[in-house]
């Protein structure tokens, strides 16, 4: 009975010896090497996907818009992150330019009360007679498109309101979007944008 204990006790040490028995470099080399391939394939798929994943963003269809002021009041963000972007390829060069000067403006100067942007966002540089050049300074612009709404009235259109991403903070419910009353604001993929930015 006792040479059966013994027995036994000699198996479970042999069998537990095997279990802890120290690995050799190679066996750890090999191991390493196996989850090292199997992490930079996992990272390589997990950024594949990420690449493959269309991006969506809020953005105005300029087409749709209907100037109605809404944008500089109902982003949820204190100032909107709609702003008025300018398209210079468009844009005339106009001295009487309807997105900068006020309908009823006795001068056609660069005056306060001769402008219509209520925040001073766009200026105007003279370049010669009759030509001015038009830019928009995005940080003191609200998004109330009174600019937007002058420059279709009497120009070209060459001022139009967009979403900025780098501002924005993409809701899931934006809404500017549900408030809008000409749904020109919709969930856009960013490989298939049908707006310009300003270069």
């Amino acid at each position: 009975m006792k040479k059966q204990s013994d027995d036994s006790k000699e198996n479970r040490a042999e069998s537990n010896s095997k279990n802890h028995a120290p690995v050799n470099r190679r066996d750890f080399l090999k191991t390493a090497g196996r989850f090292l391939a199997l992490s930079v394939l996992g990272a390589t798929f997990l950024k594949f996907i990420k690449l493959k994943s269309p991006v969506t963003v809020w953005q105005i269809d300029p087409k749709k818009c209907i100037h109605c002021g809404l944008c500089a009041t109902e982003c949820v963000l204190n100032q909107s992150a709609v702003r008025c972007v300018h398209d210079k390829d468009v844009c005339g060069f106009c001295k009487l330019c309807g997105g900068y000067h006020r309908p009823n403006a006795s001068r056609l100067d660069t005056a306060a009360e001769s402008q219509l942007c209520p925040t001073g966002a766009i200026q105007r540089t003279f370049i010669e007679d009759p030509y001015y050049e038009y830019s928009i300074n995005e940080d003191l612009c609200n998004g109330c498109a009174k600019c937007v709404k002058g420059c279709a009235s009497f120009g070209n259109g060459s001022l139009y309101l967009q979403v900025r991403h780098h501002i924005c903070a993409g809701c899931n419910e934006c809404r500017l979007a549900m408030k809008c009353p000409a749904q020109a604001i919709t969930l856009v993929t960013t490989d298939n944008a049908y707006w310009k930015e300003e270069g």
